[in-house]
């Protein structure tokens, strides 16, 4: 079918969505809503579709589409429930199950008939990735059913006045709920109300006299002080101390009425340190003399309870070197952190090593949050990118073991490609790939040249690379890209990576394996040496970066700031 997603944002249930349809066959073609409504007439116009499917919608459809062509919306709450809160609401009150609602879109918000429905099991997750996971997989999973049932053309939905559907309203979750009493909420409710805002919308809170979002919130086991106090630092977040415990939160937000300059997700401690300090203080001398650095071991303790964002741990002869960063990113510091834990891993003896394996987002690349709000963007993104380098770099050169990559999240640009430096990808069904700069104004580095080639050919990867769009998991397997698809929950991602690197270190072609691809690197090295695939990556984005007139600066700006009037279409043309 001819199918038009309609969405608020080209977000990662929109790509999924988009992704797998099209691995079905189906003709599928995206326009945004923030665009407005004539955007959306002028797609249907263009080119009529027989089925429009809104994935992620924030404003209501125009009256004359929905009336016209069946209009499915996807909504992140079970059969009758309505409202445009409602993976708050289920975060908010410690809900053990939850649902997706596929249904047709009519004057009421979330009143239409019932096309399908899917139910999931809410794990004690950020809302962020609970709908990218989770709510991701039931959203799926019911899509594509309500496309087959519009396909047979049989199928009668079923109306919410139904006395089988009960319908509840809830609304819109303001920051008056979110706000914590840290003199009277318990770490418990503390860390309930983090992770029902960890990416959007953020807790409002006062912070050295300002206002902020926190972002994130994770528990802390031996760390204490005055409700409300900031106890440290660590890895970029801070820790702060509730009535009977702490939390560490790893990003703050200035409010935009504060007038900052970049008022918009970063690492915690360098939104505290760019605050104009008290008089006969530089804010390197306060952040010193109030939040020290509380450094957590890679390899944690049994019954230690704190957050830190790289571990390292083994089990017999396997390594596994976990990380996990706020939306994927990865800033210079983290990268060379990543580098430093990568070392440690190295200095080992094992003969596999895991890197990733942890629920969510494996990597999307460099930070381009960090680098906004530097002084030198174009420097920062320099140093950025060589730090990433680095650390693929350092992948690419590991002869004495196999490196596994689990992605047990979606994955993009330089993030991917950190993946594809490892001997095997494995990959979460589900997960949505995007193996390409393109849309951000770059030409990429991280070896992709040298990575992306080898693993699908030379033709692929510059389709790939120009076409510029989301690949589901099941195709990024079928062409090469991905080694080994995992069918599993994100909740148990984790434990099958476990399972099946104990069967790969227990292989009795293991050694043999290792063995060839030394061999095969050092064939690569005569060939053409890696220092010549990064020093011709580099020469072309040193040329973006520092030139200020590379679209580069403003879609990243754009990107980093939610304009969504100053960025590209995310499928130029469509996929008809």
């Amino acid at each position: 079918m001819d199918i038009l997603l309609v969405a608020s944002a080209f977000n990662s249930l929109s790509q999924r969505v988009y992704a797998e349809l099209s691995d079905e066959g189906h003709r599928v073609d995206v326009v945004l809503a923030s665009h407005g409504a004539e955007a959306i007439r002028a797609a249907v116009h263009e080119a009529p579709p027989d089925l429009i499917i809104a994935p992620m919608l924030k404003s209501a459809l125009p009256e004359d589409v929905w009336q016209t062509y069946t209009c499915l919306i996807v909504h992140p709450g079970p059969p009758g429930d309505r409202g445009p809160s409602s993976l708050d609401w289920a975060v908010a009150q410690d809900a053990l199950q939850w649902g997706v609602t596929v249904l047709q879109a009519e004057a009421a918000m979330d009143a239409g008939d019932v096309w399908a429905t899917e139910s999931f099991p809410v794990p004690p997750v950020g809302k962020s990735d609970l709908y990218r996971n989770e709510t991701s997989d039931a959203a799926s999973a019911a899509v594509r059913l309500a496309v087959r049932r519009y396909a047979d053309g049989s199928f009668k939905p079923q109306p919410q006045s139904d006395p089988a559907i009960r319908v509840v309203w809830r609304d819109f979750f303001r920051q008056e709920r979110r706000r914590i009493d840290w003199e009277n909420d318990d770490t418990g409710t503390v860390l309930r109300k983090l992770r029902g805002a960890d990416s959007q919308p953020g807790v409002l809170d006062e912070l050295l006299g300002r206002e902020v979002f926190l972002h994130g919130g994770h528990p802390e086991d031996e760390l204490r002080g005055r409700a409300g106090e900031l106890l440290a630092t660590r890895a970029g977040a801070v820790c702060r101390a509730t009535r009977d415990g702490a939390v560490w939160i790893p990003e703050l937000r200035p409010r935009k009425s504060s007038g900052d300059p970049a008022p918009f997700r970063r690492p915690a401690a360098s939104v505290l340190a760019s605050f104009p300090a008290p008089s006969g203080f530089t804010a390197q001398a306060r952040k010193k003399a109030w939040l020290p650095e509380v450094t957590a071991p890679l390899e944690l303790p049994p019954g230690r309870n704190t957050w830190t964002d790289i571990r390292y741990r083994q089990h017999g002869d396997i390594g596994f070197l976990t990380f996990s960063f706020p939306g994927g990113a990865m800033s210079t510091d983290q990268c060379r952190r990543l580098l430093a834990a990568y070392r440690h891993a190295l200095a080992r003896p094992t003969s596999v090593l895991v890197l990733g394996g942890a629920r969510d987002f494996f990597s999307n690349g460099i930070h381009l949050n960090v680098i906004e709000a530097a002084a030198d963007p174009a420097g920062e993104s320099w140093a950025n990118l060589n730090a990433m380098d680095d650390l693929v770099e350092a992948v690419l050169r590991t002869t004495d073991r196999l490196v596994v990559a689990a992605l047990g999240g979606n994955a993009a640009a330089g993030g991917l490609m950190l993946a594809l430096a490892a001997d095997e990808v494995w990959c979460r069904a589900g997960a949505v790939l995007n193996p390409h700069y393109r849309r951000m104004g770059l030409y990429g580095s991280e070896f992709w040249t040298y990575t992306l080639p080898r693993r699908v050919g030379a033709d692929s990867a510059q389709r790939l690379t120009t076409e510029a769009l989301p690949m589901s998991a099941a195709t990024a397997a079928r062409i090469g890209l991905v080694d080994h698809l995992v069918p599993v929950a994100a909740q148990a991602f984790a434990a099958e990576t476990e399972r099946r690197a104990a069967l790969l270190a227990a292989a009795p072609d293991l050694t043999r394996r290792i063995a060839a691809k030394a061999s095969a690197r050092q064939a690569d090295e005569r060939e053409r040496p890696l220092a010549d695939y990064r020093r011709a990556e580099l020469a072309r984005m040193r040329a973006i970066f520092f030139d200020p007139q590379a679209p580069y600066h403003a879609l990243r700006s754009a990107f980093v700031r939610k304009q969504p009037g100053t960025c590209v279409r995310p499928l130029s043309g469509g996929a008809r």
